[in-house]
């Protein structure tokens, strides 16, 4: 069981939310991947993935790469056991270019409270340093803010 669990309500959403935004904050693969079924279905940005051997994978290759990563996740929209969100997160690649990336999630839930699809529309745009915003995992100051458009 990983609650909250599905039919959602506003507040268990933003709690499901929040959790996967501290998780992802980890960087940790095993971790990350113990959130989601054991044949969880992905798809993030041109990549299908199945099970959380491949999620696993995948979350490897992408923080070896995403260096400084820091995400921000905002619910969007729920029903029953699904849950819609907006997220940006930084980065920097090898060269120091700093990069936001811009996306939203659809994701759905099994009666366990463990998700078993993601499908992910991210875009990326180049940033200077000097206009990062996101500096580690959230604090409490900023609990409640929106994330902008830009």
């Amino acid at each position: 069981m990983r609650p909250p669990l599905p039919p959602f309500d506003l507040e268990s959403a933003k709690t499901k939310v929040r959790a996967a935004e501290n998780a992802w904050n980890t960087r940790d693969p095993e971790k990350v991947a113990q959130a989601y079924t054991e044949d969880s279905v992905w798809r993030n940005r041109d990549e299908f993935l199945t099970g959380r051997a491949e999620i696993v994978d995948f979350l490897k290759r992408k923080w070896a790469t995403e260096n400084g990563y820091a995400l921000r996740k905002e619910l969007w929209s729920f029903t029953d056991n699904r849950i819609a969100v907006r997220f940006q997160y930084e980065w920097h690649d090898e060269n120091n270019q700093w990069h936001r990336s811009y996306g939203n999630e659809l994701w759905e839930f099994s009666p366990e409270g463990l998700m078993s699809r993601r499908e992910a529309s991210i875009n990326d745009t180049d940033i200077a340093e000097s206009e990062r915003r996101i500096f580690g995992p959230r604090g409490s100051e900023e609990a409640d803010a929106l994330l902008p458009i830009r």
